[in-house]
């Protein structure tokens, strides 16, 4: 088998495990007969399967139970237009902190809508290398939500806080960085992610949403955009994106089996401070984001060169390092560490950048 090492950004790659798994009962999942993709979801073996997906989910999330839990389609940047459509009518406000390309199109889809959204917080001025401060008093005081994009995948930071809101609810797009360590769901009001960069294949939009803030949606909205539609027919008002959420499944049982999020977090610190500790004691490579704002999961660096950066890509590539060119908005190299990303790719990863650097010297 001639698996590379897959540092794509979304979709992207999944445990190997995982994928084993899924083969295996590729063609006729336990006693169905079937595979998983021929199954009707009003089966109880489909049933089943998304009902171990949530109970899983929960735990590893330790998600309480007024929360629900909804497997829905439409990617992450259809909430873009969900979160203010099932939330703003409770005050008819809504404040955002742009940090990075999405949350800045979140904040965009809201201004779209009509609706009086807010910009509180923006690095846009420092191209984003890090994640801005926002504390309590910036947010008006009937806003809504806030709304923040926790980890930004192109840019390569995070938020190393949860922002205090207060009474007012928090809403986090989580896509690059759900289940890959403990977060507190308490914290938040919404948690919402697509699960193509860390939880499953691309199709399936995860939403996590406190049970208080299902009824203030407008009047009129979208079926499909509705959680409470949603939250009332378990996901299953139409058919859900059934085999991505099988996957999901089987990724959580991954989780769960190694130890759970605070294991899975152990891990990608390891991963990521390897990676991280040879940018910081050489001087070939330059790591453009601030310390304290770097994301665990996508690490952005750049030679300084467009060129070298474009020779870097390529033939990393051809030496089974796959996708690490960088989002085509800021250039460079990006690696994505995401939770199925072992251990020796990052160290093959470190190996090749210093290979690379001796045989490229800079004028």
């Amino acid at each position: 088998m001639n698996r590379v090492f897959n540092f794509s950004a979304g979709p992207s790659m999944l445990p190997l495990p995982v994928l084993e798994k899924a083969a295996a009962e590729l063609v006729c999942y336990g006693e169905s007969g079937m595979s998983v993709m021929e199954m009707s979801h009003r089966s109880p073996d489909y049933e089943a399967i998304i009902a171990d997906a949530e109970a899983m989910l929960r735990r590893l999330m330790n998600i309480p139970d007024n929360y629900k839990v909804l497997f829905l389609q439409g990617g992450a940047s259809t909430q873009f237009a969900a979160v203010p459509m099932n939330l703003i009518k409770r005050t008819g406000k809504a404040d955002y902190a742009v940090s990075g390309q999405f949350s800045g199109k979140a904040f965009k889809e809201a201004q779209k809508l009509g609706y009086d959204v807010k910009c509180i917080a923006t690095t846009k001025d420092d191209n984003f290398d890090h994640v801005p401060v926002i504390t309590k008093d910036m947010i008006r005081p009937d806003a809504a939500y806030l709304h923040i994009c926790f980890n930004n995948t192109i840019y390569g930071t995070k938020y190393p806080y949860i922002p205090d809101t207060g009474d007012i609810p928090l809403v986090a797009d989580m896509s690059s960085c759900i289940i890959s360590e403990p977060v507190d769901v308490t914290k938040f009001g919404v948690i919402y992610a697509g699960a193509q960069k860390n939880m499953a294949p691309a199709g399936l939009t995860l939403v996590i949403v406190r049970e208080d803030l299902l009824d203030t949606a407008e009047e009129n909205m979208p079926t499909m955009l509705e959680w409470k539609t949603m939250a009332e027919n378990g996901s299953m008002y139409n058919t859900p994106p059934c085999y991505a959420i099988y996957m999901a499944k089987l990724v959580y049982e991954w989780i769960l089996g190694l130890g759970g999020l605070d294991e899975m977090k152990k891990l990608n610190e390891k991963k990521a401070a390897y990676l991280y500790d040879y940018l910081d004691n050489q001087d070939y490579y330059i790591a453009p984001v601030k310390k304290e704002s770097r994301s665990m999961m996508n690490v952005t660096f750049v030679t300084g060169d467009a060129d070298l950066d474009k020779k870097f890509a390529k033939e990393a590539g051809a030496a089974g390092l796959k996708n690490l060119k960088g989002h085509r908005s800021v250039g460079g190299m990006r690696a994505s560490i995401y939770n199925a990303m072992p251990y020796d790719g990052v160290v093959a990863l470190v190996d090749f950048m210093k290979k690379f650097a001796a045989e490229n010297p800079k004028a």
